[in-house]
């Protein structure tokens, strides 16, 4: 008898109201959603700030930081997402969970950040490692001051080489590796600075 595998292109929600709920993503090159351990250490780190929190996933993919943060507790959170096949899927999702809370968005990080004037509380910044995009979008973030003071930013990247070039005035908190990934929690400390 044949043995049955599991699809590859779904994810499941750790904790909060979807526990346990599965959803599927769009077969993309390069859309690796954030792996199950690596998320359950990242809502470890921000299990005292997600409640009420207004999250920002700038390189949605998948959706997997999105929902996961909504399904703990967070006010909101708005997928930004610029592959219409990953948006269609998104969409899909969106309507699966029947959440109010979600708010997504056809477009680049970049074109988001710019146009935007909303400010929000938790930023995801994990974008395609091969666009090298960490430190254009962190920069416009800063320059556009669309984080609270105080915000935090998580920031996943490859575990070789250094981190990315980052505003001097994000400090690390938290920072471990999993195999190729690195992944860290930076806190927003522009207020403090006079």
């Amino acid at each position: 008898m044949a043995k049955l595998s599991k699809p590859s292109n779904q994810l499941r929600i750790i904790a909060g109201r979807w526990r346990g709920r599965k959803l599927n993503f769009a077969n993309i090159d390069g859309l690796r959603p954030t792996p199950d351990r690596v998320r359950e250490t990242l809502f470890n780190w921000l299990q005292a700030d997600v409640g009420d929190a207004r999250c920002l996933d700038l390189f949605a993919g998948s959706g997997a930081l999105g929902f996961e943060a909504l399904s703990r507790g967070a006010r909101s959170v708005t997928l930004v997402e610029s592959n219409s096949q990953a948006v269609q899927q998104l969409k899909a999702n969106i309507q699966l969970i029947k959440t109010e809370d979600c708010i997504l968005e056809n477009t680049t990080a970049q074109n988001f950040v710019e146009k935007n004037a909303q400010q929000y509380d938790i930023v995801f910044i994990d974008p395609p490692f091969q666009a090298d995009l960490w430190t254009e979008i962190a920069n416009q973030l800063a320059n556009k001051a669309l984080l609270v003071d105080n915000a935090l930013i998580y920031i996943e990247c490859p575990s070789k080489g250094n981190l990315p070039e980052l505003p001097k005035h994000w400090q690390l908190r938290k920072d471990k590796k999993a195999g190729e990934v690195r992944y860290c929690l930076f806190q927003n400390q522009a207020g403090d600075i006079a």
